[in-house]
This record gives structure tokens, sequence and C-alpha cells, in this order.
């Protein structure tokens, strides 16, 4: 008797969940086409239907994490009306939406990573970059969108690792000062 296929419209996005959750916690290194078959409950030739190879597959799941980060900052700086309100979105983008879970902070990592020695990767991070200061430009000049995603940046890094973690006002602080210095407040 033929074995008939299972109908699984989910399974790619199975598939990239799974890698995505296994860079997290081993890394690219750690991560491999049998490790994310097991991990999404795919056969192995699932892999290899779906994703030409391992490139292909970690280059799908970092746009798809990249895009969902892009997504909330550009949310976030959409919802805010006015000088105040964006200056307040930059804050809560920093202590909220980047960098939200450990995973998130790997996963960015990661990507940096494989964006010091990949131009594939570095075109991920180029377009985040870009569309993360065009979400600040409806609010700052380009100089100080330019110095905003700088600080996000950073505070978002030191927020994620340091013992000593900047807090709320430290940020708030930091974010006036830039903002001030463009706008003569």
């Amino acid at each position: 008797m033929p074995r008939t296929r299972r109908f699984d419209p989910e399974r790619r996005t199975r598939i990239i969940d799974a890698a995505l959750d296994l860079i997290a916690e081993e890394g690219v290194a750690g991560t491999s086409h049998r490790k994310v078959a097991t991990r999404a409950d795919v056969p192995l030739g699932s892999m290899t239907y779906h994703f030409a190879n391992m490139d292909e597959l970690l280059r799908e799941a970092f746009a798809r994490f990249t895009h969902a980060v892009i997504a909330k900052f550009e949310r976030r700086l959409a919802a805010a009306h006015g000088l105040e309100e964006a200056r307040e979105a930059v804050v809560d983008i920093i202590h909220e939406d980047v960098f939200a879970t450990r995973q998130d902070l790997v996963l960015t990592h990661e990507l940096y990573a494989l964006a010091a020695r990949e131009p594939a990767y570095r075109e991920l991070i180029g377009e985040w970059m870009r569309r993360s200061q065009e979400a600040l430009e409806r609010h700052f000049d380009h100089t100080t969108a330019r110095e905003l995603d700088a600080l996000i940046e950073g505070l978002t890094i030191h927020r994620a690792l340091g013992a000593g973690s900047p807090d709320r006002d430290l940020a708030r602080d930091a974010v006036w000062r830039i903002t001030s210095a463009s706008t003569g407040s």
C-alpha cells in the first residue's frame, strides 16, 4: 500500500521556529539539519525539501527574526505623537522591545557574528539599521536618528549583559540630551 503524504502546511514555519530556538540555545555552530528536524518534529528529508542548505535556512530564520524586531520598533515609534512621546518611545524600545528576551539577545549577537563574516547577513543588519533610523526620522532629524539608533544599540546591550544595567532614568536622560541638542530645548 503506498504511503500517503501528511498534509502539513505549517512545517516550514516549524522548521524556522526550531532553527531559531536552537541558535538561541546552541549558537549557529551548534545548529544542524538533523537537530532542527528533530526539534521541529519533521523528517530529515523535509529540511532539504524546504531549504537548499543550512545557509538558506539560517538566512530565512534570521530574516524572520529581524523583521519581527523591526516591526516592533516601527509600531512603537508610529504610535508616538509629539516630541515627548517619541522620546519615551525610544526609552521603551531600549527597556521593553529590543532584546526583550534572552533569546532575542542571543539571536542578535549570533546575527552580528555572521554579519561580520558574510555579506548576506550584513544586508539583514543593514536593513534593520536603515528601517530603525527611518522610524526614528518620523520624529527626529537624520543625525539625531543615527545617534539615537547607536544609543539604543549600546544601552540595550548594556542592559542585557551588564550586572549594573542602566535604568530607565539613565536612558531617559541620554535620550533627552541627544534630542535636546537638535531641538534646541
